[in-house]
């Protein structure tokens, strides 16, 4: 599906695959989810959200889309829970190979796992950041391992390191799986004043941040397929996100699971918000690292271990 406008209406210039340094693709999938479907309506509702996003970033004091935002066209695949995880995982693959910061928004969480393995096959000693409020850590479910359920399991078994935030939910079955000296859990992290420098402390260099909007409370944000309470607010995620753009090198990201509600457009709008305040901290971080070090070379592009020939 071709995607006719740029994100956020930004000026043309800024939204060619040629110059844009971050691409995004939306993946329309909702094909495993197990309670309120609607999660295939997300990536519209968030590309609407951010056409009355304000570019300029009051925090960052800066305007992100500069470093050139490619909307790629929509992934619709819906045949079969593999066929999109083959077509994620392909696609993200391409545009890694173009030396390009690679983001996606869904769609439920089970698009993530193709996107995660493109990214940890071509990184060495990569950290996977789950913010959720789900474990996701089963092998399979509903016959597949490519549900929903299961969007964690290839990277807790391939993945260098996962990292695991925000946890308030899961199966008992879980546990045989789950690193425990690497997950914060809800409960916990209410206590827990340094959860934020403890979890950096466990990542490696590079990282890669995939964030189920279900980890945000639902009072904050209600629109999403399984709402649990108890999430993180908007500030300290906002923090969480900054600490980690500062203190490593973010090599891409994605956002799932919005699941719009008809006659309120709050929780698309955040999600539309996140998204570029996330871009904005990943750049800004890498300009500051510039100037530090007094360094020519653009760290935001250190993307890939190779490029393709074009």
């Amino acid at each position: 599906m071709s995607n006719q406008k740029t994100f956020g209406g930004i000026p043309e210039e800024f939204g060619q695959l040629a110059k844009a340094k971050i691409v995004l693709i939306p993946v329309t999938y909702d094909g495993t989810s197990t309670y309120q479907k609607g999660a295939d309506k997300g990536p519209n509702a968030f590309l609407d959200a951010a056409e009355n996003l304000e570019l300029y970033d009051i925090e960052t004091d800066s305007e992100v889309y500069k470093e050139g935002i490619y909307l790629a066209d929509t992934i619709t695949e819906d045949a079969s829970p593999e066929a999109v995880y083959q077509t994620v995982y392909n696609k993200t693959k391409e545009y890694i190979a173009k030396n390009k910061f690679v983001t996606l928004f869904g769609g439920e969480h089970s698009i993530s796992i193709g996107a995660i393995k493109a990214h940890y096959e071509h990184y060495d000693n990569l950290t996977i950041v789950q913010i959720d409020a789900h474990a996701d850590l089963r092998k399979s479910y509903q016959g597949s391992p490519y549900n929903h359920a299961c969007a964690l399991y290839d990277a807790s078994q391939n993945a260098d390191n996962l990292i695991q935030i925000g946890i308030r939910s899961m199966d008992k079955s879980e546990k045989t799986v789950m690193d425990y000296d690497k997950v914060f859990f809800a409960h916990e992290m209410l206590l827990n004043e340094d959860w934020m420098e403890d979890a950096i402390d466990l990542m490696t260099d590079d990282v890669y941040i995939t964030f189920d909007l279900d980890a945000l409370d639902p009072s904050i944000f209600p629109g999403t397929g399984t709402p649990e309470p108890g999430g993180l607010m908007w500030y300290e995620t906002l923090e969480f996100i900054q600490k980690i753009m500062k203190e490593r090198n973010v090599v891409g990201f994605d956002l799932v699971e919005l699941c719009p509600i008809e006659g309120t457009k709050v929780s698309e709008f955040l999600a539309a918000k996140l998204y570029y305040k996330m871009l904005s901290y990943k750049f800004a971080a890498n300009d500051e690292i510039i100037d530090d070090d007094d360094e020519e070379e653009d760290n935001s592009n250190k993307i890939a271990k190779f490029k393709s020939n074009e």
